[in-house]
């Protein structure tokens, strides 16, 4: 039988996207490389836990949950989290940004400093720029500023990040056009706290660290694992927590996020022991609709 694995999920690192496995394993990911995984039959999708501590219960999560919690779990793992915004005396710096994901597509977020572009990349942002640096509680009033006087939201939906990716505009200064139109008009904003210091607007273009750069119209995603189902295909791009993958069919979005809490084992032969053959997909796929946002260790 197989070797299983268990993926805790899609990394950025300084070269490029890593796919991290249970007990410290990670394999990187280049463009053309085969991605080839299968769930087994009878197998099933057991929650990760919250904090880095297993579910007690080993509670079984749904197959299209990004989270891979149970409830319990989920609602520990934001008790104490700036995301979810129940804390309020994390004493580190935080930087309030500009995000774009394409056109018509600009949230307003915070990260730690001390993460730098990280959290960027995790997102899928195209081009973002910094707005300015302060206290975890002057950052967010500053995120609140821009939502409430120029209506900018504080998140984008996955499918409609992924419905423009191969559509995006060719040149870097197209692509930042948006944000330093929105750059200005945020800073002329009275009532910023006085101890966020502000940035200057300086975008940073993600396209090449991405491989967006002639991407191919997805056809479709990948809606959830399933028991006995395989993903096999040639990696076009990543970005955030999605794999693109060449497929027979045409290119498939694989978001990370719904292999974790499941046993991973190979699939056919190639670099992770090969691949379905031709390239498929087994798992059930939703194939997309155009969607136009408008803002007012196994391979």
């Amino acid at each position: 039988m197989a070797q299983a694995w268990k993926c805790s999920g899609l990394r950025w690192a300084a070269d490029g996207p890593v796919l991290a496995w249970d007990g410290g394993r990670r394999s990187a990911l280049t463009w053309g490389k085969q991605v080839a995984f299968g769930v087994a039959e009878g197998g099933a999708r057991t929650c990760v836990g919250a904090r880095g501590h297993p579910c007690p219960a080993r509670a079984g999560v749904s197959g299209r949950s990004t989270g891979a919690r149970c409830e319990e779990c989920a609602r520990l793992d934001r008790a104490h989290s700036v995301a979810a915004d129940t804390i309020a005396d994390d004493p580190r710096p935080y930087r309030v940004y500009l995000a774009w994901f394409g056109p018509g597509m600009v949230k307003v977020g915070i990260t730690a400093e001390e993460r730098g572009s990280a959290r960027l990349l995790e997102q899928g942002a195209v081009c973002f720029s910094w707005l300015g640096t302060g206290p975890l509680m002057a950052a967010r009033r500053t995120e609140e500023l821009l939502r409430a006087a120029l209506g900018v939201p504080d998140r984008i939906p996955y499918v409609e990040k992924r419905a423009v990716r191969s559509e995006l505009p060719g040149s870097e200064a197209e692509r930042a056009a948006e944000i330093r139109e929105l750059h200005t008009r945020a800073t002329a904003l009275g009532g910023w706290p006085e101890s966020l210091a502000p940035a200057p607007c300086q975008p940073v273009d993600h396209v090449r660290a991405f491989g967006l750069s002639g991407l191919p119209a997805a056809v479709g995603d990948v809606g959830e694992l399933v028991a006995g189902g395989a993903v096999s295909g040639r990696l076009v791009a990543a970005a955030g927590p999605d794999l693109h993958l060449e497929t027979v069919s045409g290119v498939v979005v694989l978001d990370t996020r719904l292999m974790r809490g499941w046993e991973l084992v190979p699939s056919g032969g190639g670099t992770s022991g090969g691949a379905v053959s031709g390239g498929e997909v087994t798992f059930p796929v939703r194939e997309f609709r155009r969607v136009v946002g408008v803002q007012d260790g196994l391979f």
